[in-house]
């Protein structure tokens, strides 16, 4: 059992040395460091590696990273929500978003054509831009084929894309499958559905894809979650993990608790009755903004791995 201790400042101090000391700080400090180390234990053991986030996620500044993690072959397999591949691909063509704030006038943000995400902004004209590159990717796509599971259909976007800080492109060149339940749920699903008017063959399997995020690991593998935020990107990750005998590691990071009965708010023991993580599991759950607990655990993570030789690319990131 760890002593409460002080904190003090030095000259220097890396961020592998301030997470390390968290063990000693208490509340969601603690907690934090933990998860840090199951997501080293995940990858020293080859766990195969659920991350999943949510679309707010790759608004922010986190999506280069998830990009990053990809390229080290820290994750495996990727499940997220629609609004996250629209804003991959606007940043990939170039859109910049922009950083206000959570007080601010609304009705005139709406009316300068502005939507705010957050204190994050993305304006009208970055969707009209998506609008035009949505119907020449989809073209193309048709062009190949009719029919598409989703992760398919993906991977073959990311495969147009050339922006190394893409995630869908990161995760084509590094061969991890981009899983999207709910592909309808956004500006995206409006442009298949728009396009399947013109093109009745035109199909988007989501059933089929569910059976390739159930092949994507097997009773044998063991297997790690990272789920940032919740929603139906965590849940279609864990339970891909339950029809397969349950998770040995899961890191969750969110802003809900426990106590709405949610989704976004399960933790990783409440995972242990459904059988989602196994009952000797390595787990952690951290309450707190994913934009700081996440670049704070993981650099830690990242720090040990390399040092391990463990990291796809061995010198860290500049």
């Amino acid at each position: 059992m760890s002593q409460v201790k002080d904190l003090r400042w030095k000259n220097g101090i890396r961020v592998s040395e301030l997470v390390d000391f968290y063990e000693h700080i208490g509340f969601q400090s603690v907690e934090l460091q933990k998860a840090s180390e199951v997501i080293v234990k995940m990858k020293k053991d080859s766990a195969k590696v659920f991350l999943t986030f949510t679309s707010n996620m790759v608004t922010s500044g986190l999506r280069g990273f998830f990009a990053q993690l990809l390229e080290l072959g820290v994750a495996d397999i990727i499940v997220t929500t629609v609004g996250g591949l629209e804003e991959d691909i606007m940043k990939a063509s170039g859109e910049v978003f922009q950083i206000g704030n959570f007080q601010t006038d609304d009705v005139e943000l709406h009316e300068q054509g502005i939507n705010r995400v957050g204190n994050l902004l993305i304006r009208n004209e970055s969707y009209m831009n998506f609008e035009d590159l949505m119907s020449d990717i989809l073209h193309k796509l048709y062009e190949k084929k009719a029919r598409w599971a989703v992760s398919d259909l993906l991977r073959e976007i990311g495969l147009m894309l050339n922006d190394s800080a893409s995630i869908l492109y990161q995760a084509a060149k590094n061969n991890v499958p981009v899983f999207c339940p709910a592909i309808t749920d956004g500006a995206f699903g409006f442009h298949l559905y728009l396009f399947q008017q013109d093109h009745p063959d035109f199909v988007v399997d989501v059933v089929k894809d569910f059976g390739n995020i159930l092949l994507v690991t097997s009773q044998d593998d063991k297997k790690g979650v990272i789920a940032l935020g919740g929603s139906i990107s965590k849940h279609h990750a864990i339970l891909a993990t339950l029809l397969n005998g349950g998770a040995e590691y899961a890191v969750y990071m969110t802003t809900a608790h426990r106590t709405s009965g949610s989704m976004s708010g399960a933790n990783t023991n409440e995972a242990k009755s459904w059988g989602k993580v196994k009952d000797e599991s390595d787990v952690a759950t951290v309450i707190g903004d994913v934009t700081i607990t996440f670049p704070l655990a993981m650099m830690r993570a990242l720090d040990e791995l390399s040092d391990e030789g463990l990291l796809k690319v061995a010198e860290r990131q500049e």
